[in-house]
């Protein structure tokens, strides 16, 4: 029940199986290498996982994945771009392929990447990234004492939710969990997944504040507790200004919000060069500008 409802919301009219067939016999793509590097260790610590997930047919689908970008393969997903495999792409493929047939599987992945979060897959990251600095003007806003007290400890989102932020969550278990969330997601938004990681957080808020290294309770995040997430994002989207939450919402696809938040990466690394200061007070980004200042001296 749950891959027929997930392709209602996917809006999945069309599945064609000579078109998949063929992709596959293609055989390995350009990348392929590349995948098979990532596939051997995804969900590999979940035995349901394991159990009804082959490596093979990860390795399948993410080869047919980077051929179908090909303009010239198929004219099956209209708002295609050209996108090759990146990281994560491995775990964000795994959900689908456990909750239904691996052909299905295949065009609901497609088209989550092509429609829904089109930003995140470029070679840049770039939806990746603006989610990142989403995450944190999110917690500045909702809570502001504990963004503060994370912030202080020189922690911001590209330190602690690069993983979170690129698989849709998909990097933390358990998978039953995970499938409820994405439940959630997939009917109500994609981009509440970053309200999903602000609830992880205050899940364990009193254990970080009260932590003098709350860098290594951010390290591996709890397992998640689907019910207790969605509750506490229900709220956490009440609380939100509705500038901010526009912002949320458009961030995967329209590159306006990345433009608007001054985000423009030039890498896949680039979280490790991004200045994070912009969204410090004004006395803390000259406090910060003088000390480096006498650092260059």
């Amino acid at each position: 029940l749950r891959g027929k409802v997930w392709k209602l919301l996917l809006r999945i009219n069309r599945i064609s199986a000579s078109t998949y067939i063929n992709l596959i016999e293609m055989g390995p793509s350009a990348v392929d290498e590349k995948i098979r590097h990532d596939t051997f260790r995804t969900m590999s610590t979940d035995s349901d996982f394991v159990e009804h997930v082959s490596e093979d047919m990860l390795i399948r689908l993410l080869n047919a994945f980077v051929w179908a970008s090909d303009d010239s393969r198929t004219d099956l997903f209209q708002n295609r771009s050209a996108v090759s495999y990146v990281q994560g792409m491995n775990v964000l493929a795994a959900p689908f392929l456990m909750t239904m047939p691996e052909m299905e599987a295949f065009f609901s992945f497609s088209t989550f990447i092509y429609d829904w979060c089109p930003l995140y897959v470029l070679p840049t990251m770039k939806g990746v990234h603006c989610g990142l600095r989403l995450l944190d003007l999110c917690l500045s806003s909702l809570d502001p004492i504990l963004y503060g007290y994370l912030r202080g400890k020189n922690l911001s989102a590209s330190t602690y939710a690069f993983a979170s932020v690129m698989t849709f969550s998909a990097c933390t278990p358990p998978l039953s969990e995970l499938l409820q969330l994405w439940d959630y997601m997939l009917a109500f938004g994609i981009h509440l997944n970053i309200l999903f990681i602000i609830a992880q957080l205050a899940l364990i808020r009193a254990d970080l504040l009260n932590s003098p290294s709350p860098a290594n309770l951010l390290r591996v995040l709890p397992p998640l507790n689907a019910k207790e997430i969605m509750n506490l994002t229900v709220s956490l989207c009440r609380n939100l200004p509705l500038d901010l939450y526009d912002k949320l919402v458009r961030h995967a696809y329209d590159e306006s919000v990345a433009d608007d938040l001054g985000i423009k990466p030039t890498s896949a690394n680039w979280s490790e060069h991004q200045n994070d200061s912009e969204d410090l007070p004004a006395y803390m980004r000259d406090a910060m500008n003088t000390r480096n200042k006498f650092k260059r001296e």
